[in-house]
């Protein structure tokens, strides 16, 4: 049995270049109403959002949890964390592809030195399911 199973559904209007999308049905509903254009993808968000920004949030809350964990397991307790997460969209051979998602982690944590620190980043990306996506996914 799975650990968690999440859905959304967007409904799209129009032409890609002048159409416009929303989320709805989602799960949690917390993106219900959400709306997204190729516009906000590619030029200017104007207050809409991407696939890439949402795959850029799941990437980040994901290593933050992630890296959180592995912490704990190191009997490390966090002050703060942040995740940054940059996810570029990029022409590929001519096929529109997300090439990288770049992440950029800072942390206050006393008692943790350089090394070990990076050793607990390195630990968290082998765990985070988002890192592990971005390496590739059966899509059914």
């Amino acid at each position: 049995m799975p650990i968690a199973v999440r859905s959304i559904r967007t409904e799209w209007e129009g032409a890609l270049a002048t159409g416009s999308g929303v989320f709805a049905g989602g799960s949690s509903g917390a993106l219900d109403g959400l709306p997204v254009t190729w516009a906000a993808r590619t030029e200017q968000p104007g207050g809409k959002t991407s696939p890439e920004e949402l795959a850029a949030a799941a990437h980040s809350s994901c290593f933050s949890m992630a890296f959180a964990l592995r912490l704990g397991e190191h009997d490390v307790t966090p002050q703060h964390i942040s995740v940054e997460a940059t996810v570029t969209f990029d022409a590929v051979d001519g096929v529109p592809t997300i090439t990288t998602s770049a992440l950029k982690v800072r942390a206050r944590i006393e008692g943790l030195d350089d090394d070990r620190f990076a050793r607990i980043v390195d630990e968290a990306a082998e765990l985070c399911p988002v890192s592990r996506l971005f390496a590739g996914a059966r899509i059914t």
